[in-house]
C-alpha cells in the first residue's frame, strides 16, 4: 500500500469520526466579555480561584465556562448574546439566615429603624396614628435604643402621649424583645397580677406595673391578640421583600416564616413570580406530626421551594441582653440571660427530631445558649447513629446548624468541629454590635465573639447571611465586616485576629451557605451543571479597598438563567 493510498484511508476514517461526533446543544443565551469569578478552586493553588471570560447557559444550568472562543462554539440560531463589558461576574448570594416575610411587612408597617432618638421613635408613631383607622393596631419593628442620646428603653407611656385611642406593639430591632402601650396591654390582659411566663420576662416599674417592655415569650400574650394579616397584605409585604432580595444579588434565601407566608410562597411560584430560591424554616417545637405534614407537602428535590431544617431558640439577643450567658453581662452583674429550655427537655426533643430525619438548627448568640444546643446535638447524633437513622439528604451527615454563634469559647469551637455542626452567623451584625458587644461581654469573651477566623482554622464549616431585616439584606455589608471588623465609618475596629480574606467570605456566602441546606452538589460555583444564580456587580470586591465594598451596585440578578432584576 503506497503513501497515497494511506493518507487517505487516514483522512476517510478521519472524517468519518468527525460526523459521529455529536454535536452540542446550543445554549440558550452566552455571557460575553466579563470577569467572571467561578468560585472554583484552581487545583494548582491552593488560594486561587478560576477566573473565566464568558458562560454559555442551556435551560436553568450553566452549559460550559471557558475562553470566547470556545463558549461561542455553543451558539446557535437563536442564542441570545449578552455583553458583560468587563464587568465582575461572582456566584449568586446564598442569605443563609433571613426572615422574609417580616421584612415585607417592615415596610407596611411603622418602620423605626434608624430612629435617633426618643423623639424621632414617637413622631413616627405619630404619623402612622393620623392616617389609622380609629381603634386600628399600630404594629411596627426596628427601634435601637443603643443609638440614642440617652439609652434607656422606651415605655409605654411614652408612646401613650402619641396614640391613646390605639393599640401599639412596636418589636426592637433584634426581634427579642418589645414594647407594648397601655391599651394593648390592656387587650392582652397583661397586668399587676401577671406571672412572668417560662422564658420571657415583664419588665415592671417600681409599684409592679408592667413598664411596657416585654422580653421573649411575654411578647406572646399581645402578638396573640393582634389580628392576622390579610391575605393580599401577605402576598404584598412578601412580594415587596422578594424584591428587595433580587435589587442585592440574593439568588437564595433560608427563610424563617410562618406557614401561611410558605403558602403564599407557593402561589407566587405557581404564578411564575418566584424571583430567588426558597428553603423554608419549619418550626422546632411543633409536634412531629405537624412537620411530618408539612414536610412531605412538598418535594424535597425541588430546587426552587422547598422545606428544610426546623429552627428553635436556646435564647435571646445581645441587644436586648437576653442572650444566655455562662456568666453575668460585664455591664449588667445580676443578669445572664433567658435561656429558652431546660437541658433535658432539649436533649430529648433534638433526639426526637434528628430520629426522624430532620436537620436541625438552633438560634444560639451567648455561650449557654451554644452551651445548650452542642450538648442537645451530641446526644442526638450519638442516638441516630447507634440507630442508623439518615440524615435529612439520605446520608450519615446531619449538618446540625447553631445560627449567630456570636460568644463561643475555644473548647465550643473545637466541639464544633468535633461534631461537624455548621456555624451559621452574619457578619454584619457586628457594624451594629461593635458599639457596646465590649461592654456587654468584657474583653476576656469579646475575643472570641464572631470567631469567623477562630471557626475557619478550626475546619468548621461557615455559613454567612444577614438576618434581614435585623440588618439590611446588603450582603456587601457582610462581606466588608467579614474582612475587616471596622465599623463603616472606618473609626472603631473590634478584635482584628477574628478577620477572614474576601475569598473566604465569598465562600460562605455561596459553597458555605448551599452546603448548609444540603444544595452543594446544584449551587454555590459557577461550574457545568450547577444552575445558573449568578450576578454582575459594578466593581470587583476581591480587588477594590475594603471601604469601596460597601458601595457595590448589583448591576444584573439571574436565577435559573433568567434575569430577575437589571439596573436601570
Amino acid at each position: 500500500m503506497n503513501m497515497k493510498t494511506i493518507l487517505f484511508l487516514l483522512c476517510t476514517i478521519s472524517m468519518s469520526l468527525a460526523q459521529d461526533q455529536p454535536t452540542p446543544p446550543r445554549a440558550d443565551t452566552i455571557f460575553l466579555h466579563g470577569n467572571i469569578y467561578t468560585g472554583v478552586a484552581v487545583a494548582s493553588s491552593f488560594h486561587a480561584i478560576q477566573r473565566v471570560e464568558a458562560m454559555a447557559i442551556r435551560s436553568d444550568r450553566i452549559q460550559d465556562v471557558g475562553k470566547e472562543s470556545e463558549i461561542l462554539k455553543l451558539k446557535g440560531p437563536e442564542t441570545q448574546i449578552i455583553n458583560l463589558d468587563n464587568h465582575f461576574v461572582m456566584p449568586g448570594f446564598n442569605d443563609a439566615h433571613l426572615h422574609l416575610a417580616h421584612a415585607g411587612f417592615q415596610r407596611l408597617t411603622v418602620n423605626l429603624v434608624g430612629a435617633k432618638s426618643l423623639t424621632e421613635f414617637r413622631d413616627r408613631i405619630r404619623a402612622r396614628v393620623e392616617t389609622a383607622e380609629p381603634g386600628e393596631w399600630i404594629v411596627g419593628s426596628g427601634w435601637d435604643h443603643t443609638l440614642w442620646p440617652v439609652k434607656e428603653l422606651p415605655s409605654r407611656w411614652d408612646i401613650d402621649e402619641v396614640s391613646q385611642n390605639h393599640p401599639v406593639f412596636l418589636q426592637r430591632v433584634d426581634g427579642h424583645i418589645a414594647v407594648a402601650n397601655t391599651r394593648a396591654l390592656q387587650l392582652a390582659s397583661v397586668t399587676l397580677a401577671s406571672k412572668e411566663p417560662a422564658g420571657g420576662k415583664i419588665d415592671r416599674d417600681s409599684s409592679g406595673q408592667s413598664t411596657g417592655i416585654l422580653r421573649e415569650t411575654a411578647r406572646e400574650a399581645v402578638t396573640g391578640v393582634i389580628p392576622k394579616p390579610s391575605h393580599d397584605k401577605r402576598r404584598q409585604a412578601i412580594e415587596a421583600a422578594l424584591r428587595d432580595l433580587a435589587q442585592w444579588g440574593v439568588t437564595s434565601a433560608q427563610d424563617n416564616s410562618s406557614w401561611e407566608d410558605f403558602q403564599i410562597y407557593e402561589e407566587i411560584q405557581r404564578d411564575g413570580k418566584l424571583t430567588s430560591r426558597i428553603t423554608e424554616w419549619l418550626a422546632f417545637n411543633d409536634s412531629l406530626d405537624t412537620l411530618q405534614a408539612h414536610r412531605s407537602a412538598r418535594p424535597q428535590s425541588d430546587n426552587v421551594l422547598r422545606t428544610g431544617m426546623l429552627k428553635g431558640f436556646m435564647d435571646g439577643s445581645l441587644g436586648s441582653k437576653t442572650a444566655a450567658l455562662l456568666e453575668p453581662y460585664a455591664d449588667d452583674p445580676i443578669n445572664s440571660g433567658l435561656p429558652q429550655y431546660e437541658q433535658a427537655q432539649l436533649t430529648q426533643m433534638t433526639k426526637e427530631r434528628v430520629g426522624a430525619g430532620f436537620q436541625v438548627g438552633f438560634h444560639a448568640i451567648g455561650d449557654k445558649g451554644v452551651q445548650m444546643a452542642l450538648r442537645a446535638f451530641d446526644e442526638a447524633q450519638k442516638e441516630a447513629r447507634e440507630k442508623k437513622i439518615k440524615a435529612a439528604n439520605g446520608g450519615n451527615d446531619y449538618r446540625l446548624r447553631i445560627e449567630h454563634a456570636q460568644v463561643t469559647t475555644p473548647l465550643q469551637i473545637a466541639k464544633f468541629k468535633e461534631l461537624k455542626v455548621i456555624a451559621s452567623t452574619q457578619p454584619n451584625h457586628l457594624l451594629t454590635d461593635m458599639n457596646w458587644a465590649l461592654d456587654r461581654l468584657g474583653p476576656k469573651r469579646a475575643a472570641h465573639s464572631y470567631a469567623w477566623a477562630e471557626f475557619l482554622k478550626r475546619g468548621v464549616p461557615l455559613a454567612f447571611g444577614t438576618d434581614y431585616p435585623v440588618e439590611p439584606v446588603t450582603p456587601f455589608r457582610g462581606l466588608y465586616a467579614a474582612v475587616t471588623r471596622r465599623s463603616e465609618d472606618d473609626k472603631r475596629e473590634y478584635f482584628p485576629e477574628q478577620k477572614i480574606s474576601m475569598e473566604q467570605a465569598i465562600a460562605a456566602y455561596t459553597t458555605g451557605s448551599a452546603f448548609a441546606e444540603f444544595s452543594e452538589k446544584e449551587k454555590g460555583t459557577l461550574a457545568p451543571g450547577m444552575l445558573a444564580d449568578f450576578v454582575v456587580l459594578d466593581r470587583d470586591v476581591t480587588s477594590v479597598p475594603p471601604l469601596k465594598v460597601l458601595g457595590t451596585r448589583v448591576l444584573r440578578t439571574v436565577v435559573g438563567g433568567k434575569t430577575v432584576y437589571e439596573a436601570n
